[in-house]
């Protein structure tokens, strides 16, 4: 678990091992409106999904929207308070100790998300990983699921102290003073046209195009299609350093080196979950909390995109 990313064979094997400690098993599934992760046609959302199944044996439900902090602007599922995450932690039974493994109903999409506020922001002590494939791939394997009413959730946990790790998120204005020093990478997780102001943002009311000197990694471009599992080693090398990241200087022990961005602040946890599987220490990453949905929205924020001639212009 130590990469963050586990198999579903693997899951398998350790929830039927004998002596094996528990597994706190998470479904973080969240649904993106207008795209091809929306919420499926008769659902409700995620939560009744996860109640009708089906979901792999004993998980329970994480909902990243209702655990989350209130923004001025209105901005979906923003990091939690330590009040809020340590009382969600205890409800769902999970301890500073616990292993836990989680997934979503996609593939990998925003179970990353959860992995980086337990692990990441708030530095959970026992191993957290991402279940590659998700449920996909748990039921192509043919592996039990329940169905049905989820059983009660189990008993929770006392509460404890969950402080936020300093560094592990930044806020408009960090990224602002980012902007002509570049002292860190600031890597943006949505698709190309998006990034390059060609696509209308799926969010009314923003301006396209991306963050000066922001580097492109849409997140699909490490993930395996259609299964939605996270490409071999040597294929994300390959792809994060086309985008001229620096992958050998990356995996060195250091300071906080990259900041990653999306939309919302979900799939950006997607390019740390890669990096973090060449060998990055977790502690030279984090995420721009905000992401596009604040950056766009903010009149004056600085914003570039493709002009008609192929080069970067300002957007108005």
């Amino acid at each position: 678990m130590e990469t963050g990313l586990v198999s579903c064979e693997w899951l398998k094997a350790e929830l039927e091992r004998e002596g094996a400690g528990k597994v706190h098993v998470v479904d973080s599934t969240w649904y993106l409106p207008n795209s091809p992760f929306a919420v499926p046609e008769g659902c409700s959302g995620a939560q009744a999904a996860f109640s009708a199944g089906p979901r792999l044996p004993g998980s329970v439900f994480f909902d990243v929207d209702a655990v989350s902090s209130q923004h001025p602007m209105g901005l979906p599922h923003m990091l939690p308070n330590e009040e809020t995450f340590s009382a969600a932690m205890a409800a769902l039974g999970i301890e500073p100790d616990a292993r836990v493994v989680v997934y979503d109903r996609h593939g990998v999409f925003s179970a990353p998300r959860f992995w980086y506020t337990l692990k990441v922001a708030f530095g959970h002590q026992g191993d957290v990983a991402v279940l590659d494939g998700g449920l996909p791939r748990w039921l192509e394997l043919g592996f039990h699921v329940e169905e049905g009413e989820a059983a009660p959730p189990p008993p929770p946990a006392k509460i404890a102290e969950w402080k936020r790790v300093p560094g592990s998120s930044w806020d408009v204005d960090q990224v602002r003073a980012n902007i002509d020093s570049m002292a860190v990478a600031l890597v943006d997780a949505r698709p190309v046209p998006r990034f390059l102001g060609l696509a209308p943002e799926p969010r009314p009311g923003m301006r396209g195009g991306h963050i000066p000197g922001s580097l492109s990694v849409p997140f699909l471009d490490l993930l395996t299609s259609p299964k939605g599992q996270m490409k071999p080693r040597d294929e994300l090398d390959r792809r994060l350093r086309e985008a001229t990241l620096p992958v050998d200087e990356l995996t060195k022990p250091g300071e906080l080196c990259v900041v990653s961005s999306c939309g919302s602040g979900l799939t950006a946890c997607i390019v740390g979950l890669a990096l973090h599987q060449l060998g990055m220490p977790l502690s030279r990453w984090g995420v721009y909390d905000g992401a596009w949905s604040e950056w766009g929205a903010i009149k004056d924020t600085p914003i570039m995109k493709q002009g008609a001639d192929g080069s970067e212009e300002p957007v108005p």
